[in-house]
């Protein structure tokens, strides 16, 4: 956003909007008919499985954030817990029930915090490290509800294209609606945070470093199994036909921000490292151990 100040009250207001505009949708909101169960559970078995998961790992993730920022704003909490939690709560809980429908079984979601993530909030207690963590933080909100964002619209155009209404219009069509929004405030904030000025030199530099080890696409937990998984959700929503173009969406937000000292980089290569491993595992081993469609 060049030429433009992002305020904490900017991103405030944006909070507060998203909280009037977007209330929890209700799971007696939806409509969960399907036309054609088996042949919705054998094209979008996995990738159902697999956002429904990742969605109800919001908890977790609400515990990590109190891990890593010991001194949360007020405009963080009152995003993560008025906003994007219970959201996101609904969103995994609807899916998997979804899911259930179509006989599948349901989702089992990662809820422990990382050792990694414990030492990190640890280190966190430092104020110059708390301000990476928070960067760090951003991006890898911003990286996800990217990735959430495509995969909700390809999702719908094949529930569409199935004809599957019903579902499309009810329950992924409304689940959609609310992703960009919380893209958004991660997009805000970290641009606010390094437009400030406040991070010196060695910190940005310290957190390209430690991004480019610790990177994960969403929902893989730095697990084997899970980022096999996700070359499968790939493969399924046609992401690894055109892995650049896929890297490019959802890595230019920090080759902007952390990378703007390299001229013309479109996405950072650990970005592409991600994926190239996560759709050579799929091809190698298959869906790993939660294989439902």
């Amino acid at each position: 956003m060049p030429g433009q100040v992002i305020t904490q009250q900017k991103i405030m207001d944006h909070v507060l909007r998203l909280g009037d505009l977007y209330p929890p949708i209700a799971l007696s909101s939806v409509d969960r008919t399907v036309k054609n169960p088996r042949l919705v559970s054998q094209r979008f078995g996995h990738v159902l499985d697999y956002l429904a998961r990742v969605e109800l790992e919001v908890d977790r993730n609400v515990l990590e954030l109190l891990v890593l920022l010991p001194d949360v704003t007020e405009v963080d909490r009152v995003f993560y817990a008025d906003v994007w939690q219970p959201q996101e709560i609904q969103h995994g809980l609807i899916l998997d029930r979804l899911q259930t429908d179509l006989g599948q079984p349901p989702a089992e979601p990662v809820l422990e915090v990382s050792v990694k993530m414990k030492i990190l909030g640890a280190l966190s207690h430092l104020r110059p490290i708390q301000d990476i963590t928070r960067l760090l933080y951003y991006l890898t909100g911003a990286s996800t509800e990217r990735q959430a964002v495509l995969a909700y619209n390809t999702f719908t155009k094949g529930l569409n294209q199935m004809g599957e209404d019903a579902i499309s219009k009810t329950i992924i069509g409304p689940i959609k609606q609310q992703e960009p929004g919380h893209f958004a405030f991660y997009k805000m904030s970290a641009t606010a945070l390094v437009q400030s000025g406040r991070m010196k030199p060695w910190q940005l530099y310290l957190a390209r470093q430690l991004r480019g080890i610790s990177y994960n696409l969403v929902g893989t937990n730095a697990m084997e199994r899970y980022k096999m998984q996700m070359g499968g959700v790939m493969n399924a929503l046609g992401y690894d036909q055109d892995l650049h173009d896929y890297a490019r969406e959802i890595g230019r937000l920090e080759a902007k921000l952390l990378w703007a000292h390299h001229q013309g980089m479109e996405f950072p290569q650990y970005v592409m490292r991600a994926l190239r491993e996560s759709v050579e595992l799929y091809a190698e081993k298959g869906l790993g151990a939660r294989a439902t469609s």
